[in-house]
């Protein structure tokens, strides 16, 4: 049932004409009646899930509609994470119309075989200002793919929040297709902020898997406040990188802004900052810059990891306030400018300073005068890791301890004094390129193995990009 909220607008009132219904609240209870409501939504809509199990097989669902910043479709629980959702579909929401917001829902993959349950959430060409806040989502090959739809004119989803959500797998997938968290391929102005990430694993090893990245040309991406750890219920060995621009490159006909084959992808992203992120226990980098022009790396803090590579040559950037295990390292001629990072903290120090931080616990433990008043003001990161305004002399890495505890798991939730709020919206519905946009042999992720004391400005491990897979 259709619960209508009336918009009364005085010019059509002054010149005798009838009100228009707009938003809706539907309430639903089951599966069918989910898809009705989606099929049949329309902008101002909130279609509101009730406490229970919702299973879905069979076809995806197809949000084809347009919201419009102003009057987004909302599809959320009634109680958060009291509506769950099992699904057995290669791909669950494909999403191509603009305004969709996803809130409070437990989303979790059960297929028999890990390549049958590729995507939680596919958003495609003129899906833009998309929202996905506060969700649980397990056991996906990538929970949220995005990319721009070809045939005729691309068109981009731009200007997505992926905020406060859980994303994890609880075992590791047996595929080999990509393993990504949030696989951002194309798209400007998507902001990645507050989420927990972790255990995103391949069985059997192969190509790195990620936590998350940008990249196929995007611009202006921001990962801002994320707890990401690679390992942390499941051991399962591999090569696991953390957060990325660029991932593991994209072909060339998958790459923005020429979607052409004879135009290599030449940046995979541009102007892209990382600030205020916790990331642990990785095997291999914590944060891999492929491709990366003008990329900002800022005041993260990165344990037992092989810490930060700038890689290629059209990648530039700066890394400053960081505090690592290990160092930021400059391969196959990229650049960048470095200054105030605290690099070669080992895991014994961190765990001298923190209760326990390979489970992302940064609560203080014993001496943190290394980091404290040891960074210069910078106006790109106004607030800390707990949403705290900075003052005084910056600290050094995610935290400003010289305001105090704060409880850094999960991820505080609030909005960013920085980066803005929602996403915007525009355009209209499109269909799937397809694909990943991966090259089809890679290797590695970045300094996996012995190349973790990489002399900055040489080269480590194969020139080729590596794999998304």
């Amino acid at each position: 049932m259709r619960f209508h909220a009336i918009a009364l607008v005085p010019g059509l009132l002054a010149l005798g004409l009838p009100a228009l219904a707009h938003a809706a609240t539907v309430p639903v209870s089951n599966t069918t009646e989910l898809r009705d409501a989606i099929a049949a939504a329309k902008a101002g809509d909130e279609i509101v899930l009730a406490a229970g199990t919702y299973v879905i097989s069979g076809g995806n669902i197809a949000c084809s509609a347009n919201g419009t910043p102003a009057s987004p479709i909302v599809v959320r629980s009634a109680t958060p994470l009291a509506a769950k959702l099992e699904m057995s579909t290669l791909e669950g929401f494909v999403v191509s119309g603009a305004s969709w917001r996803f809130e409070g829902l437990d989303i979790k993959g059960t297929c028999a075989n890990d390549n049958d349950c590729e995507h939680a959430f596919h958003v495609v060409g003129g899906g833009d200002g998309f929202v996905l806040r506060g969700n649980r989502i397990a056991d996906f090959n990538a929970q949220l793919k995005v990319n721009a739809s070809l045939g005729g004119t691309p068109k981009i989803p731009n200007n997505g929040l992926i905020e406060h959500n859980e994303l994890f797998d609880s075992k590791a997938r047996n595929t080999g297709n990509p393993v990504t968290k949030l696989n951002i391929d194309t798209g400007d102005g998507w902001i990645v902020r507050g989420n927990y990430i972790h255990d995103f694993h391949r069985a059997g090893g192969g190509s790195p898997t990620y936590g998350a990245f940008m990249k196929s040309g995007g611009k202006n991406g921001v990962f801002e406040r994320n707890l990401v750890i690679c390992t942390k219920d499941d051991t399962t060995a591999g090569t696991y990188i953390g957060l990325s621009f660029g991932g593991g490159g994209t072909a060339a006909q998958f790459c923005a802004p020429a979607f052409d084959a004879n135009t290599p992808c030449s940046v995979e992203h541009d102007g892209g900052i990382m600030r205020n992120n916790i990331i642990a226990s990785c095997s291999d980098v914590g944060i891999y810059v492929n491709r990366g022009k003008n990329t900002k790396l800022l005041h993260n803090t990165l344990i037992a990891t092989t810490g930060i590579d700038f890689r290629f040559d059209t990648t530039t950037g700066e890394a400053r306030g960081n505090v690592l295990t290990e160092v930021i390292r400059n391969r196959n001629g990229s650049t960048h400018t470095a200054s105030d990072n605290l690099t070669g903290v080992t895991l014994a120090t961190f765990e001298q300073m923190y209760m326990a931080p390979l489970a992302g616990d940064l609560r203080k433990k014993g001496d943190l005068s290394a980091l404290i008043g040891k960074g210069p003001m910078n106006a790109d990161v106004p607030d800390d890791y707990c949403i705290r305004t900075r003052t005084g002399t910056w600290d050094l890495g995610a935290l400003q301890h010289s305001l105090g505890d704060c409880v850094t798991m999960p991820p505080p939730q609030g909005g960013s004094s920085s980066s803005g709020g929602d996403a915007g919206a525009s355009s209209s519905s499109s269909s799937s390129s397809g694909g990943d946009g991966g090259p089809s042999a890679g290797a590695d992720g970045g300094s996996s193995g012995g190349s973790s004391g990489t002399v900055p400005g040489g080269s480590s491990g194969s020139a080729a990009d590596p794999g998304d897979a």
